[in-house]
């Protein structure tokens, strides 16, 4: 039994590969080992006061009064302190005040690598190559070509290629560090980071699959919807469901995060003899607070299913029959889900088994490494090497949707009989080398070049009008106008129509010659409503005043203006020109820029 406790500590790590020891027996033996069992006694120096360790000589007077031991494993320790003391790391002397020269701490990697760390370098590699492939990816599908819509977020397809990153990381961190644990000659950091890391990485990986399977479910909803936007309600039931559903699960994924991360992960150090890895790491690697976790991780497991489940019953074909909906079920799950889920629910199978049997966890030291790496490792690679493989093969979503809706609209136009012109017509008739100004031009050219179509219409009636003025006024129009008396004094002029123009003094009292377009229009506008349609509001505003005057002439007009000097008494001005004597006048106001 001594030999075996010296195998065990000169390799500087119970467990070694080197050990001859049965896995079935270890166990039962390793709870009578003890720390006093690896005390040895001090070698004998010069004389009582000193001792020789690697052929250096020390003071053993100083030794004792600082409490070091000296252990089977070849090192001293006081329980703060602990050096190596076999060559070449032995210290060269010794101070009375405890004070070392060149000495070496135990917890330092003064070994060199061996087969954890190896394997662990080359599934770092992996990752970190899968790290890059994933950003590709993310940069192919997380780009947007459509307008960003309410109900479907572009980080909704974005998560599934985060969560891959963070396995990346995750699992790079660890296993970098994995690999100062075959140096290290007693256990310190690396073995915890190690282990921290790969928890963080089972909790990554299941939230991965998870988003891949509901943003499936989504890329499903999005595309039944496309066609016909009001083909669900907002606040159904199903609606409800995809609103609580992803909080059900990360509700779980928490769980097992502060259940296992929020805690004192020294106990994975805690392996440097037989009797502290039975009383310290042991119980710690496998209490309830890991079991529960991986508890946890199995519930999240399960709602991927019904989430899988719950998307393929609302977006995908019904079918009837119970053989049916199996062919049609197994059908409308893609292939990546055939082989992620399954490798998941291994990853969490390895994180419970370990919560019970601490002999195959990565935790101990001296663990296999083909169930550390196959078990622990492999599933997430495998996950991240489907996903990549799914992001390079499968179209960014946006360009899918718009080629969607293409296929639609070209099928609506086949039903409906459109042709579209194909696209090399634009380069037959040489558009494609006009610029755009030039195209602009083109289009004026081809409509005219006028104003719009509602002032071209106003100009016909402008010219419509004058026609039927200039005709009324030759005696054309006899409904309209009165016939015009013959000139006697001038026959000819009877008879070329001149002298019927100075008698249409009702089209031409009403001609504007001021400078406002506005108001020619107007004034142009009323002599055509006049022609067109002919009344006697003229005549009605004379007999109305007749009956207004009956009972007297009317009061004059009050103002509060200056009386004007063309009628003394009102208030009235005068609309002459003249500009003289104009010295007690004020001066005409206009009433708008249409009265200048």
């Amino acid at each position: 039994m001594g030999m075996i406790f010296k195998e065990l500590h000169v390799e500087g790590t119970l467990a070694s590969q080197s050990v001859p020891l049965v896995m079935a027996s270890f166990y039962d033996n390793i709870a009578a080992i003890t720390a006093r069992d690896l005390v040895k006694a001090w070698p004998e120096g010069a004389n009582k006061s000193d001792t020789v360790l690697a052929h250096r000589h020390l003071s053993l007077t100083a030794l004792k009064h600082w409490n070091y031991t000296y252990y089977s494993n070849e090192t001293i320790s006081n329980g703060s302190k602990c050096y190596l003391v076999f060559p070449p790391y032995q210290p060269a002397y010794l101070f009375d005040n405890g004070t070392f020269i060149n000495k070496t701490s135990c917890y330092s990697p003064v070994k060199s690598i061996g087969t954890r760390g190896r394997t662990g370098i080359f599934f770092a590699s992996a990752f970190g190559v899968c790290l890059v492939l994933l950003l590709v990816a993310l940069a192919k599908h997380g780009k947007n070509h459509l307008t960003p819509e309410k109900r479907f977020y572009p980080i909704s397809r974005r998560w599934q290629w985060y969560w891959g990153i963070f396995v990346c990381a995750c699992a790079c961190i660890g296993l970098f560090m994995g690999i100062d644990i075959d140096r290290y000659y007693l256990q310190e950091l690396p073995i915890t980071v190690t282990v921290f890391f790969w928890y963080l990485l089972c909790m990554v990986t299941v939230a991965l699959t998870w988003e891949s399977v509901r943003h499936w479910g989504s890329w499903l909803e999005r595309q039944f919807i496309d066609p016909n936007p009001f083909v669900f309600e907002q606040h159904d039931r199903r609606a409800m469901l995809e609103l609580w559903l992803p909080m059900w699960f990360y509700f779980w994924v928490w769980m097992n995060f502060f259940l296992v991360v929020p805690r004192s992960w020294s106990f994975t150090q805690k392996q440097h003899y037989p009797e502290q890895i039975v009383d310290v790491a042991m119980p710690a690697a496998t209490s309830t607070r890991f079991k529960a976790g991986a508890f946890c991780l199995i519930i999240a497991w399960l709602t991927i299913l019904f989430s899988m489940r719950h998307s393929i019953k609302n977006y995908s074909d019904r079918h009837r029959g119970l053989v049916n909906r199996a062919l049609g079920f197994t059908k409308a799950v893609p292939w990546r889900f055939y082989l992620t889920i399954p490798i998941t629910a291994a990853l969490i199978a390895y994180q419970a088994f370990i919560a019970w049997e601490f002999e195959y966890s990565l935790i101990r030291i001296g663990a296999p490494n083909y169930v550390i790496y196959t078990w622990g490792y492999t599933p997430s690679l495998l996950i991240l090497l489907i996903q990549i493989l799914y992001g390079f093969t499968s179209p960014n979503e946006d360009k899918e949707l718009i080629r969607q809706r293409h296929e639609r609209n070209d099928t609506i136009d086949r039903e409906l009989g459109i042709v579209n012109k194909p696209g090399w017509w634009n380069r037959v008739k040489g558009e494609h080398l006009m610029s755009l100004r030039d195209k602009i031009a083109s289009n004026v050219r081809e409509i005219g070049g006028s104003r719009a179509t509602g002032r071209r219409v106003e100009a016909d009636a402008e010219r419509h009008a004058r026609e039927e003025a200039l005709g009324a006024s030759r005696g054309d129009g006899i409904e309209l106008l009165p016939v015009a008396r013959l000139n006697e004094s001038n026959l000819r002029a009877d008879r070329a129509g001149i002298s019927a123009i100075p008698r249409a003094q009702h089209y031409t009292a009403n001609r504007y010659g001021g400078k406002s377009e506005q108001r020619r229009h107007e004034r142009v506008m009323q002599t055509a409503t006049s022609v067109l349609f002919p009344n006697n509001l003229e005549a009605e505003r004379a007999r109305r005043h007749e009956e207004m005057s009956r009972d007297g002439p009317a009061p004059p007009p009050y103002t509060d203006g200056p009386p004007s000097r063309n009628a003394p008494g009102t208030s009235r001005r005068s609309s002459s020109a003249e500009t003289t004597d104009q010295t007690t006048v004020p001066p005409y106001q206009p009433g708008s820029m249409l009265d200048v």
